[in-house]
């Protein structure tokens, strides 16, 4: 639906308009003003800009972009001087918009047409004809054709910038959409929005100060932030006052230098942005952010029911791998350890946060087959002899048969990670010898992360070990059991690893 803003901030008054007296006569200046002097247009009064040479008058031009009307004398330093300030404005400073009145005090000298129409000239008077009467009626034309003419060049401007703005639209919500997570989506919402509003200027972006979060269930959850120091800071009273002011208004507001977007969607969750330190909001930026926040609107809802069937898979994950894992005895939290182990190797060996999140669901799957190992070998407690160890080493393709061949990815995942997670670096693995990166990438990573975490852990036939104790081994075991790149990216993670144990005892 579309987005009201509310604002505060009312439009300044416009200012006077602006002439130039370019003249080498002081009395001129002089006369001119005070026959001005109660002039208005359109509620506006008139603003005096004086030079007394044609080069005075580059200078003053050069500064000053939106004077609407010059009275320029023509003969000043040289007798065609103010026809050559004339040319210079309309060419070299490629001002079209200034209307040109030139004025002589030299009666028949006036300069041919042919000039007039070159140097684009507005008109042309003798100074001993702008009495009062005749200068208001020449200051009245030239002023309301400046006017229309800036009126016109603003519409095509407007046209220009609100095209290029749905652009950014287009590319701001694409960009958006394709977001597969919460903190990817509102990270991604922050640096759309700023981008949306062209705050690119390196000083306006260090002192702007933003958050995006959710709010449900009568609490907000902030999940991206800019420019806050403490990165888990809290939302302070101040925030929360204009959060709460959306939420109520059930639409976006804009007051003093504070942005707060209002994103809703059908579950009841609200999505909400807030940025200070927005300087001013102009007509189209209202008008394109009322257009981008009904596309994120869209992009949250299905966000959020995307985030839903994934979570619902994960549960039917985890309750199928603990089913297994119970029936052989792990400990209840080995394969949430396992998850999130593996997902913090992924990221920390270079993988896209896209095949980190897939691992992650895919690696509580990883001992599936072991649903067929009879019991008689699935839990004897004592070592296995050649024909026991030949059955166990025979889940790895059962695994792989249940999962094979679904196109879903979470599935086609597991089943590679069932079939090779047993595989040694060296080649000297089950089932099918492969080696080095013949073996998925996923699955060295999990085989890694399935070690440390039985390491870590007792077990029916072990205690835990001391953690210095593996780290000796996983560098042992690099190149020959594990991918040495992978025990590299585990050493490097160790703690993190440490406190996912803390996390999920058992």
């Amino acid at each position: 639906m579309p987005l009201s803003f509310l604002t505060k901030n009312e439009k300044p008054a416009l200012p006077p308009w602006k002439i130039a007296i370019i003249d080498d006569e002081e009395d001129v200046h002089t006369v001119t003003k005070m026959a001005l002097k109660r002039f208005t247009l359109d509620g506006r009064g008139l603003s005096f800009i004086h030079a007394y040479s044609a080069e005075e008058g580059k200078i003053l031009l050069s500064k000053e972009s939106d004077v609407a009307l010059v009275f320029l004398d023509v003969v000043m330093e040289t007798d065609d001087a103010g026809l050559e300030l004339a040319k210079w404005l309309r060419q070299d400073l490629n001002n079209h918009f200034t209307r040109i009145v030139l004025r002589t005090g030299q009666p028949g000298q006036a300069p041919e047409e042919q000039v007039i129409v070159d140097y684009d000239i507005n008109d042309y008077k003798e100074k001993t004809e702008l009495d009062r009467k005749k200068l208001f009626t020449t200051v009245f034309a030239a002023l309301r054709a400046y006017r229309d003419i800036i009126t016109v060049e603003e519409a095509r401007k407007y046209q220009e910038l609100y095209r290029a703005g749905l652009e950014r639209v287009i590319d701001s919500t694409t960009h958006v959409l394709e977001k597969r997570t919460l903190q990817q989506f509102f990270s991604g919402l922050l640096q759309q929005v700023v981008s949306l509003l062209r705050i690119n200027e390196r000083s306006m972006l260090v002192q702007l100060k933003g958050l995006s979060a959710v709010f449900s269930e009568n609490d907000y959850e902030v999940l991206a932030q800019i420019n806050h120091e403490d990165e888990n800071a809290e939302i302070n009273d101040e925030v929360k006052h204009y959060l709460n002011k959306a939420l109520v208004e059930k639409h976006s507001i804009f007051e003093n230098d504070v942005l707060v977007g209002y994103f809703p969607s059908q579950s009841g969750k609200v999505s909400l942005l807030y940025l200070k330190g927005i300087k001013h909001l102009t007509d189209i930026d209202i008008s394109l952010l009322e257009v981008f926040s009904g596309n994120v609107s869209l992009a949250f809802d299905n966000l959020l029911l995307n985030r839903e069937i994934i979570e619902t898979q994960e549960e039917l994950i985890y309750r199928l791998g603990d089913a297994v894992e119970s029936r052989s005895k792990e400990a209840g939290n080995h394969i949430r350890r396992m998850a999130e182990v593996s997902y913090l190797l992924a990221i920390e060996i270079g993988l896209e946060e896209s095949e980190a999140e897939l691992l992650k669901q895919a690696a509580p799957m990883h001992d599936i087959g072991k649903i067929a190992t009879p019991d008689a070998v699935l839990l004897k407690p004592g070592k296995l002899d050649e024909e026991e160890w030949e059955i166990m080493k025979a889940h790895p393709v059962v695994g792989f048969d249940i999962l094979a061949g679904s196109n879903r990815p979470i599935l086609s995942s597991a089943a590679i990670i069932s079939q090779q997670h047993h595989e040694r670096y060296d080649g000297n693995g089950y089932p099918d010898g492969r080696k080095g990166d013949e073996i998925h990438i996923f699955a060295r990573i999990v085989a890694v992360a399935d070690v440390f975490d039985a390491l870590t852990h007792k077990r029916c036939y072990k205690e835990a070990w001391p953690i210095d104790k593996v780290v000796n081994l996983l560098e042992e075991e690099a190149g020959k059991h594990l991918d040495p790149t992978v025990v590299a990216a585990m050493l490097n993670i160790i703690d993190k690893a440490v406190e996912i144990n803390q996390t999920y005892q058992d």
